[in-house]
């Protein structure tokens, strides 16, 4: 392709959009504008799952206050329907995720496949929505939830109350500032938060619930209560089964457990192309993660429920949104308490940083393919520049509350794995298993059920939501609308008739004739030849080729270019391609025989009938229309001197 000089770009410019990304050097991004992916190395599952755990199990540090505020005193109970949901729904999906998409490309890769043209891009974009609400709430939530434990920690609550605020715009900053001078995933880092942190939250389980055994009237009062409150035990489970819906935080991590499975080392036989090792060793971080985190839920949810007074759940209370924390400090002591708090601060950052992380994966795995991003979503610095200061906005905009962002949190969370439930039924019925589509199916159903009546309850999560596909949605329109005119070709291959037909041609004047196939009989290429003669004034002895260019997806937008030639009717040589954009093929073709042949080609058009807006758009959505301007407007942009700029006519 042509290429074009520019002075020289300012340090700033080169700092800023230094390299594609971090994480494409270690196997995270797919597509036309990623890092090759490495050869197969990575770490073992034991260790890869710590990185999953930043998310998953950091949730620990509100995840139980949240499941009291819902469930009140029903809160263990409710714990139980989510667990048996996490291991009979969300672990067999995502076991079953892991094998369809052993690159972490997730459920989304899996649904794109399914459709096509525009329906599947718009269909992604709003996929894309959701996610980019559950990794932003996740930064902004787990920021909020640290800086909750900081400020009501009792030896800094007096210098720091009321500046709960500061302090998570103050860790958001920070965290985009690791990511603006460079982040690597560090998986001993995760690993060490991680171990760190699941041992003193064993400390403080089991230090619970020695205090509610051996307080005997705990156990008695909270069964009393929950009697009077709800009858029996039908009506507890019934109303349990309701109210579940709203812990559905602690689903949180299947979708990163999935995104990490280049990291995963597998066996050494593996292949990029069959890496059966690391699909094993990923349901197996995917197991054990499920199994650990559910037994903290379960345990956490009970021992803070029946320990921890009513009160003090609410907002304004010792235990919103640091449940735990407070049984740390009551009963294990005031230094321990500091400890657990500095640790939790520690994983609930981190989890921040996962999420961005998940972040600069996801968004240029799919834009920039799509056309939908400016060339600078290709570069980590600005898209870190772009996620932090949307993260301030939702800070402020939910005054950094857990609480609040719960529901946005849960409904971005809920909608990728209802997706993903969706995605393996459909997976399943395609592969004919009978059985396996009507276990998925019901999951999936138990899972739009769970994301309906969260959004029911709790519509603010949905409403940050559509905010976000909006916005993805509308800047992707603008991106594609102002990059239409790019030469959007990726590389020209000629078979040998085609190459045959240019060294002839470059012999001479190089001559194409643009010709939207009709019948292809002998008739419309005699009277096209005739039409342009005539147009143009050029004498019989000059020689033509027809170029016929076929739409195929008009919504993709780079693609490689393979050029097939013919002969028809023994006389007429023909230049066929397959292409999004009929504009970009004819100009991309002709830069290539121009830069191949030293010769400047020329193309004849004839004018398209119908009014130029409206061709626009057909050539915007259809990628055809008006072909000849466009043709002329795509050279212009790609080859700026005229003087090596392929020639087009119009007659």
């Amino acid at each position: 392709m042509a290429t074009t000089e520019h002075p020289p770009p300012s340090r700033l410019r080169t700092w800023m959009l230094e390299g594609l990304s971090d994480m494409g050097k270690h196997g995270g991004h797919t597509g036309p504008h990623a890092a090759p992916e490495p050869p197969h190395k990575g770490q073992r599952w034991w260790r890869v799952m710590c990185l999953t755990g930043v998310d998953y199990f950091s949730t620990l540090g509100y995840q139980p206050g949240i499941a009291a505020l819902a469930a009140g005193l029903l809160s263990p109970i409710a714990t139980i329907v989510l667990v048996i949901v996490t291991l009979a729904g969300a672990l067999p999906v995502y076991r079953r995720v892991a094998e369809e998409s052993p690159h972490g490309e997730g459920s989304i890769a899996m649904l794109e496949r399914l459709l096509s043209f525009w329906q599947g891009k718009l269909f992604v974009l709003t996929l894309l929505g959701f996610a980019a609400t559950d990794f932003l709430i996740t930064i902004t939530l787990s920021a909020a939830d640290a800086s909750t434990h900081l400020v009501e920690n009792p030896h800094l609550t007096s210098a720091l109350h009321g500046h709960q605020m500061v302090i998570t715009l103050f860790l958001v900053a920070l965290l985009g500032a690791v990511f603006l001078k460079g982040f690597l995933e560090a998986i001993g880092v995760a690993f060490a938060l991680v171990g760190v942190y699941l041992g003193l939250n064993v400390v403080v389980v089991v230090v619970g619930l020695w205090h509610v055994v051996t307080a005997g009237q705990v156990v008695t009062d909270w069964s009393s209560a929950l009697t009077a409150q709800h009858g029996n035990v039908f009506v507890m489970v019934g109303l349990a089964l309701i109210v579940f819906p709203k812990l559905a935080l602690g689903l949180s991590g299947f979708e990163t457990g999935v995104a990490v499975m280049p990291h995963v080392q597998g066996d050494a036989g593996d292949t990029e192309e069959k890496p059966t090792g690391r699909i094993r060793d990923t349901k197996k971080l995917l197991t054990t993660a499920a199994v650990i985190m559910s037994g903290f839920l379960i345990t956490t949810s009970f021992i803070t429920t029946l320990l921890i007074p009513e009160k003090e759940f609410r907002a304004g209370g010792q235990a919103n949104g640091r449940a735990l924390a407070y049984l740390a400090h009551e009963y294990v002591g005031g230094g321990f308490g500091t400890v657990y708090d500095v640790s939790t601060i520690a994983i609930l950052w981190f989890a921040g940083a996962s999420a961005m992380a998940g972040l600069l994966n996801l968004m240029p795995r799919y834009l920039p393919r799509y056309g939908m991003a400016p060339h600078w979503a290709r570069a980590v610095r600005p898209m870190v520049i772009v996620f932090t200061l949307v993260a301030f906005l939702v800070t402020w905009i939910f005054d950094a509350d857990v609480d609040a962002q719960g529901g946005a949190y849960a409904t971005g969370v809920l909608v990728l794995i209802t997706s993903a439930a969706i995605a393996v039924t459909i997976a399943a019925h395609k592969a004919g298993q009978r059985g396996w589509t009507i276990g998925f199916g019901v999951i999936a159903a138990v899972f739009v059920y769970t994301t309906v009546v969260n959004v029911i309850e709790r519509p603010d999560g949905v409403k940050i939501g559509a905010c976000f596909i909006a916005g993805i949605i509308l800047v992707s329109l603008l991106s594609r609308l102002a990059r239409a005119f790019e030469l959007r070709v990726t590389h020209v291959e000629l078979d040998d008739m085609a190459e045959r037909f240019v060294r002839d041609m470059a012999h001479r004047r190089i001559r194409f004739i643009a010709n939207k196939p009709g019948l292809r009989d002998k008739a419309e290429y005699r009277d096209k030849v005739e039409q342009i003669r005539n147009d143009n004034d050029i004498p019989d002895s000059e020689d033509f080729v027809f170029v016929e260019v076929t739409v195929t997806d008009p919504s993709e937008f780079e693609a490689s270019l393979t050029v097939r030639g013919e002969v028809l009717h023994d006389r007429y040589r023909v230049l066929t391609l397959e292409s999004a954009s009929v504009p970009n093929a004819l100009a991309a073709l002709l830069l290539h025989v121009r830069d191949t042949t030293g010769c400047t080609p020329h193309v004849y058009f004839e004018w398209t009938e119908g009014g130029p807006f409206a061709n626009f758009l057909r050539f915007f959505l259809f990628g055809q229309g008006e072909v000849a301007p466009v043709t002329r407007e795509v050279l212009r942009e790609a080859e700026p001197d005229r003087e090596r700029r392929p020639r087009v006519h119009t007659g």
